[in-house]
């Protein structure tokens, strides 16, 4: 049984074995719950129930149950994770709520940014998501791809990156062209395996109605009624980024996502990503979402270092 199938109107489910970890020292969570909500929690008998108006106490059952998928995840909550999660739940914790067939099952958004990311993707044919790794970029652009595919909105789904990681050349790399890419290519296909299955990836990619490829095998095409994913964009020129944009054709959409702090071109002002903020700052139907260190949702460890980084970069002023 999971954490939320015994929810109420005034309150959820709380295993009692995981009450200490979710709850923290002297009940130190449920009482920062109870001030920043003003509600009034009561944990007995494995139900945690709240009193106070409606709204709030809404707000404080979606909060506990974010913690809930935290403490399984990490093991452990610290005051970093309690204050994203309670950020997020004053700020409304509206958002898009996608249904994918995979094991995601329902993917909402667990942050401010991510709520801002997915609706942006909702309302514009072109939107580039800049921030940092663990904020949700790549998984979320393959669920609203999904979800679009879906729905009928699309009849294809296209995922591209460069080939340029991490001072790599694909020519020193063992095997043959498939698999030379396919280390570059594996997040993608973790993505698609999370919000489809594996098996229906594979039944997509056969047929054609889903690709992964490298950036480069775009070139001279036109993607129709597809919707389009060019991920890892820090490590494109603005020659292959121009390139990119221009092979949208009708009723296409497009997601490009890359982090701006890893960029592996040489010298880093080569990145085209870097450079489109500036040139299509003005155009309607474009649509810029900055995530930062607040919307990692990976282990609460990678905040901490993300921030650390960011003051060295800004201490030193060395880029990234």
């Amino acid at each position: 049984m999971s954490d939320s199938d015994d929810t109420r109107p005034d309150g959820i489910r709380v295993r009692i074995e995981d009450a200490p970890g979710l709850f923290g020292p002297g009940d130190a969570v449920l009482r920062s719950l109870g001030e920043r909500f003003g509600v009034k929690p009561v944990y007995r008998e494995g139900y945690l129930r709240f009193s106070g108006e409606d709204d709030a106490i809404e707000r404080a059952c979606g909060a506990v149950r974010e913690l809930q998928r935290e403490l399984r995840l990490t093991g452990r909550l610290d005051d970093q994770s309690l204050e994203r999660v309670l950020r997020f739940s004053m700020s409304g914790g509206d958002g898009p709520e996608l249904k994918v067939p995979g094991r995601a099952g329902f993917v909402v958004p667990r942050t401010p940014g991510q709520a801002s990311y997915l609706k942006a993707v909702g309302r514009s044919e072109i939107v580039i998501s800049i921030g940092p790794a663990g904020t949700g970029k790549t998984f979320l652009a393959v669920a609203c791809a999904v979800s679009c595919l879906r729905s009928g909105a699309v009849e294809r789904i296209i995922i591209t990156r460069p080939a340029v990681e991490a001072g790599e050349n694909l020519g020193f790399l063992p095997g043959d062209l498939q698999q030379k890419i396919d280390p570059y290519l594996r997040p993608i296909y973790d993505a698609l395996n999370d919000t489809l299955s594996p098996q229906r990836v594979k039944r997509s990619m056969d047929s054609g109605v889903i690709e992964v490829a490298p950036l480069a095998y775009m070139r001279g095409r036109t993607l129709n009624n597809a919707f389009v994913i060019l991920d890892e964009a820090q490590n494109t020129t603005v020659t292959q980024l121009k390139m990119f944009l221009t092979r949208l054709g009708h009723t296409s959409r497009a997601v490009i996502t890359g982090d701006i702090t890893q960029i592996d071109l040489q010298p880093v002002s080569r990145s085209g990503l870097v450079v489109i903020q500036t040139v299509l700052a003005d155009i309607d139907g474009v649509e810029f979402v900055y995530l930062d260190e607040t919307d990692v949702v990976r282990h609460p460890l990678v905040q901490k270092v993300i921030s650390a980084f960011s003051r060295y970069t800004e201490g030193s002023g060395r880029d990234g």
